[in-house]
């Protein structure tokens, strides 16, 4: 009888050590996709020919406590509106810059921006936000950001700046579809 109470017992603290190992584990990977890691897929045309509709992509969420976001890089966002999507686009300009599109070009502080990673011969236009030959200067907290996908791209042309609380994270690389996997 002593064996089977032991016995018992023992299997009872094996199962009470495995909950909370689990609990514990549960724990630290929440703690990981909300502050460190995320995978996420890519919805729609509008950073075409950079990403594709369906691409799978992770986005690096820790860096946007630890360093400033700087022009050319791929971030995530919620959009804010009532689905609370989240977008993904290009930083084009930070608080302080100003924006102008003109003759289908992208003006940052004066200077025509250059783009290579657009398709050949896409026009900026402007948007319901930011007409086209119209000076806009970047407010403190924000960022302007527009899509490579220039003719279907929902961005700060039409929505306005994104605050840099809206923040998801950077994209830092593309793992679906495996032949285009890619660091970024």
């Amino acid at each position: 009888m002593g064996k089977e109470n032991e016995e018992s017992k023992s299997l009872g603290q094996n199962v009470k050590e495995y909950a909370i190992l689990l609990v514990v584990a549960l724990g630290i990977a929440v703690i990981f996709r909300t502050f460190v890691f995320a995978r996420a897929n890519v919805d729609g045309p509008s950073m075409m020919p950079t990403f594709k509709d369906k691409d799978v992509i992770f986005v690096e969420k820790l860096s946007l406590y630890t360093h400033s976001i700087k022009k050319g890089e791929v971030v995530t966002f919620y959009s804010g509106d009532a689905e609370n999507n989240i977008y993904i686009k290009r930083v084009i300009g930070l608080a302080g810059d100003v924006i102008e599109l003109k003759n289908g070009k992208v003006y940052v502080n004066g200077k025509a921006l250059k783009e290579d990673y657009l398709a050949p011969d896409v026009y900026t236009g402007g948007g319901s936000f930011l007409a086209e030959n119209t000076k806009y200067k970047v407010p403190d907290g924000n960022i302007f950001v527009l899509g490579d996908n220039r003719p279907v791209s929902k961005d700060s042309r039409y929505i306005g700046p994104i605050s840099l609380k809206s923040l998801y994270g950077h994209v830092i690389f593309r793992a679906y579809p495996f032949n285009s996997m890619k660091r970024f």
